[in-house]
């Protein structure tokens, strides 16, 4: 079955593109075209009102569809931003810790937001880093296990799903086992998990942990709309705070610092507030489809398994596959390591065949806008390459 008609508007804007870059910037559905109509149409009908509806109707139907994703039942714990960027500013303000430095635990594959912050921090001695390595894949759970359970940091920062290799980190439940309001604190970056793996922060980990997500892209909602879920009792005055985290109370009296009782005490400021509506649109189209993040994986599933077969004995047959198929849960990318890497991506992008290049791997990320003619046409550009 074809799922092409719910993304008309993006794949007959360039209809001879093959996009299997999902992983990267999911091209966008219809549905998040009305979404984006409807933000434009209450901002002018409701002027300055249009707030009153913002934080009242399409703020609670987005905290409740992230919520039943992650199958956590608790969109209080809920909070948006514009990107993930700004949640770990709050979390590392609010975050306790032992002595001037913050000591952060991560891994050495983690995505740009918190590599690049963590590391920056670290060369100013705001920060002491330390990082497990990724590989080997196999004992990498067991590995980061044994440092984070040795106490010695206040901020344990773990990828659920590795964005450079699709490898997942399986073991949420038992680091969150680890986390206190005084420290450490546990946060999981589910964003190549949200919407990829069905219900991925179920269980008892919500109560501990904080998670981290976003709509760009197996939301399919595009950028602004960045997702926290922020557990109760930790952090309930972030340093680094906005006047929308006492939106709730604006009659308090001048010169008080107020915090709401929810998640909502990491807001920020003013946003633009159109990519929660995308994102009830998308929402709503799925519903209306009856399609689940389950459903959209088996099919994921079934198109990685005929492109596998389909790039036996071409030049993509003597990379590394970084994460080979199997029966559990699987990332929505495949990612190839090859000093090559490069040089492919270039050559399939001149055939206009997007893809994503991270250094020495190239990923290629499926998504429900595909079928079966787009994998055969794309190994068909791979048996081309030289």
């Amino acid at each position: 079955m074809s799922f092409k008609p719910l993304f008309s508007r993006s794949l007959e804007a360039d209809p001879e593109r093959l996009h299997f870059a999902a992983h990267s910037h999911h091209l966008w559905p219809d549905a998040s075209y009305q979404g984006q109509i409807e933000a434009w149409q209450d901002s002018a009908r409701l002027a300055d009102c249009k707030w009153d509806r913002i934080m009242g109707e399409v703020w609670p139907q987005a905290q409740a569809h992230v919520a039943r994703e992650l199958g956590t039942g608790d969109p209080s714990a809920i909070v948006f931003a514009p990107n993930t960027h700004d949640f770990i500013l709050r979390i590392v303000s609010a975050c306790p810790r032992r002595d001037g430095r913050l000591r952060v635990l991560t891994s050495d594959g983690e995505f740009h937001s918190a590599r690049r912050q963590f590391a920056r921090w670290a060369e100013d001695g705001w920060v002491a880093e330390e990082q497990v390595a990724a590989e080997p894949f196999d004992s990498f759970a067991e590995r980061f296990m044994e440092r984070a359970s040795s106490g010695d940091h206040d901020l344990i920062f773990v990828s659920q799903t590795l964005f450079s290799s699709g490898r997942t980190f399986a073991a949420i439940d038992q680091l969150a086992e680890l986390a206190d309001p005084a420290g450490p604190w546990v946060v999981i970056d589910g964003y190549h998990a949200f919407m990829a793996l069905p219900e991925p922060f179920g269980g008892a980990a919500p109560a501990s942990a904080f998670y981290l997500a976003g709509g760009y892209k197996y939301a399919m909602a595009g950028e602004g709309c960045a997702i926290l879920h922020a557990p109760p009792g930790f952090g309930l005055r972030p340093a680094v705070t906005g006047w929308f985290a006492e939106f709730e109370d604006l009659s308090l009296p001048p010169g008080t610092i107020g915090y709401a009782p929810d998640a909502g005490r990491f807001l920020g400021a003013t946003f633009d507030a159109s990519g929660l509506y995308r994102f009830n649109a998308v929402r709503r189209m799925l519903d209306d489809n009856q399609l689940t993040t389950a459903s959209i994986s088996a099919h994921v599933a079934t198109l990685q398994q005929r492109f596998v077969a389909a790039i036996d004995g071409t030049q993509f047959s003597h990379a590394q596959l970084l994460n080979p198929l199997g029966d559990g849960d699987h990332a929505r990318f495949l990612a190839f390591r090859d000093r090559r890497a490069l040089g492919w991506g270039d050559a399939l992008k001149a055939r206009n065949v997007i893809t994503d290049v991270r250094g020495d791997v190239l990923r290629i990320g499926f998504a429900i806008y595909q079928d079966e003619s787009d994998v055969d046409r794309l190994a068909g550009a791979i048996r081309e390459l030289t």
